[in-house]
């Protein structure tokens, strides 16, 4: 193991550490359009952001990602100039954290009913369905495949986010 005062972190604390390596504003949309939005090229990860990310800012927090061990990247076989980011095992295993942390946002912060539907059903369906979670972005990401017959997580996010924006009159991205 590199003794922490050789590398470019702050110190060894695994709380800092997790902080370093996830957690500005935008690595964690980033990480949140790629695990619940299912965006995977730089196009659709700018197109697709509500907060508006600049793209410089966009192509310096995927580089950052990647370097972190939270996504990686591949050329597209479609295209020659087009990379596609995945989740790594590591990013794949934020789900309890994006979980957790999306719970806290909707009930301390001023968070839409739309955009809270999905937290909601992460927070009812809990451990179990973040795991299988994980699974189905294990499947789509790192190439593993899950248990065959298990429900589709994504599609019950994507169904949730759906209804709630119907409700409240509004198109269906997200």
């Amino acid at each position: 193991m590199t003794d922490v005062r050789d590398s470019v972190y702050r110190s060894g604390c695994p709380i800092n550490l997790a902080v370093e390596a996830v957690c500005d504003r935008w690595s964690l949309v980033v990480l949140r359009d790629v695990m619940f939005g299912d965006r995977h090229y730089f196009r659709e990860l700018l197109a697709g952001s509500r907060e508006g990310i600049a793209s410089n800012i966009l192509a310096d927090r995927l580089r950052r990602l990647v370097d972190n061990g939270l996504l990686w990247r591949a050329d597209d076989p479609t295209h020659r100039q087009k990379i596609r980011y995945s989740l790594t095992e590591a990013g794949v295993q934020l789900v309890p954290v994006m979980a957790a942390l999306g719970s806290w946002g909707r009930r301390h912060m001023p968070a839409s009913h739309e955009l809270s539907a999905r937290v909601e059903l992460l927070e009812r369906g809990g451990p179990e369905l973040w795991d299988r979670f994980m699974d189905e972005l294990r499947e789509q990401h790192l190439g593993v495949p899950r248990e065959p017959g298990t429900p589709s997580v994504f599609a019950e996010l994507r169904a949730t986010y759906a209804a709630a924006a119907a409700e409240a009159g509004l198109g269906q991205t997200g």
